[in-house]
């Protein structure tokens, strides 16, 4: 689950950690007040979406030199002004891709007078099983193009959950990133913060790109924050729950968590129905090489129920790029004759537009074919996974 930047500063602000004040913005007409509340004499004005990439992104019939989605404004007027521009309308990143988010909410905080920008990240690695920090002095950049052009540049280790955080790493940060003095003491607090949070919130990512050094003082301060947290703990964490905006969300995907169902929107021309994610991923790919791509990942789960499969057709056929849909079950604890029986419950309350192969294997499968033969359905059957790819892709490919 991932939550707006503004979200982000408040939560890591509850924390102790040094963000700048600001200001959320839901209607043009509140932006002027909203910046008003802040001393200025710089204002910065951000698309709130769930993307990266915000200043380098453009918006959709954008007039000629427009400016992307992160703006500088040195007046109240000025700030309210280029938050109404943002409002409603719909903000392309290279993250976002070519349909791009619709802005919703603009955030107005105080400008900083930056020295130096850094980068820094904590996550969990997989490898390890433990949180990681990632630090970088390239801050401002994607740390893709740090890693690939110069990873000497990028300081990443796990923190033993037996000792948890220890001043120690964040020492060994705060000389990786270069600070000094008084600099060092206030990374070994701020990482103890940020860490003490992404713990206690049950984070999967947080990243601040950038970290900056503030002329003058020298202080440290969090300047942009990016948090994604574990969805399967949102039973435990009420309070982060209800921070999550479903208009940020895929709708399929949203009302497919609804009904438990694993599902991802992808961007090709066959829907997929599978039971266990292995075998979905092999779907996936045995599509790409009979020349299609997939347009879902979908995972019913070995515990589906007939009401279960027929959502799940249902989110599939409300797609408008599938072309055609390949149902792959091989039955194990998920019985044949339950998937059958959901997908001729979908097909008939929904009705099947596009070409339709199915097919079973194990667990009561002579059950599930008999009900898919008797269904009156035009449905191609399948007697193997290759097979079931090679005539889904013809007969979507004609």
């Amino acid at each position: 689950m991932n939550i707006h930047e503004y979200q982000a500063k408040a939560l890591l602000r509850s924390y102790g950690a040094p963000v700048s004040e600001g200001r959320v913005v839901l209607k043009a007409e509140d932006a002027k007040s909203a910046a008003g509340e802040l001393d200025g004499p710089l204002w910065v004005v951000k698309a709130q979406i769930h993307a990266g990439g915000r200043g380098k992104g453009s918006f959709k019939e954008a007039d000629a030199g427009e400016k992307g989605g992160v703006r500088l404004a040195f007046s109240v007027e000025e700030a309210a002004e280029e938050a109404k521009k943002m409002l409603g309308r719909t903000l392309v990143t290279h993250q976002t891709g070519a349909p791009g988010k619709q802005v919703n909410r603009i955030y107005i905080e105080d400008g900083s007078d930056i020295e130096n920008e850094l980068y820094l990240a904590l996550l969990v690695d997989r490898a390890t099983s433990r949180v990681s920090f990632v630090c970088s002095t390239e801050g401002g950049m994607d740390i893709e193009e740090v890693a690939e052009a110069t990873p000497e540049k990028i300081l990443s280790f796990s923190v033993d959950p037996a000792t948890g955080y220890q001043a120690y790493h964040g020492r060994r940060i705060a000389f990786s990133l270069g600070l000094k003095g008084a600099q060092v003491k206030q990374c070994v607090k701020l990482m103890g913060q940020l860490y003490t949070a992404f713990i206690e919130r049950d984070m999967e990512m947080l990243e601040i790109n950038p970290l900056i050094v503030l002329e003058g003082s020298g202080d440290l301060k969090v300047l942009d924050a990016k948090v994604a947290f574990d969805g399967n703990a949102m039973y435990r964490q009420p309070a982060v729950a209800e921070l999550r905006d479903e208009t940020e969300e895929d709708s399929k995907e949203l009302e497919a968590s609804k009904y438990d169902l694993n599902y991802i929107a992808l961007d090709g021309e066959i829907g997929c129905m599978v039971n266990g994610a292995g075998l979905a991923m092999a779907t996936m790919d045995i599509i790409k090489l009979y020349g299609a791509e997939p347009a879902n990942f979908l995972d019913v789960g070995g515990g589906a129920t007939k009401e279960k499969v027929t959502e799940a057709f249902k989110i599939i056929t409300s797609d408008p790029q599938v072309k055609g849909i390949l149902v792959n079950i091989f039955g194990g604890i998920m019985r044949c004759d339950v998937i059958a029986e959901g997908v001729v419950a979908a097909v008939k309350e929904v009705g099947l537009q596009v070409p339709l192969v199915v097919r079973l294997e194990g667990t009561n499968v002579e059950e599930g074919k008999a009900i898919i033969n008797n269904s009156g359905l035009d449905v191609i059957a399948a007697d193997n996974l290759s097979d079931g790819a090679e005539k889904i892709v013809k007969a979507v490919k004609g």
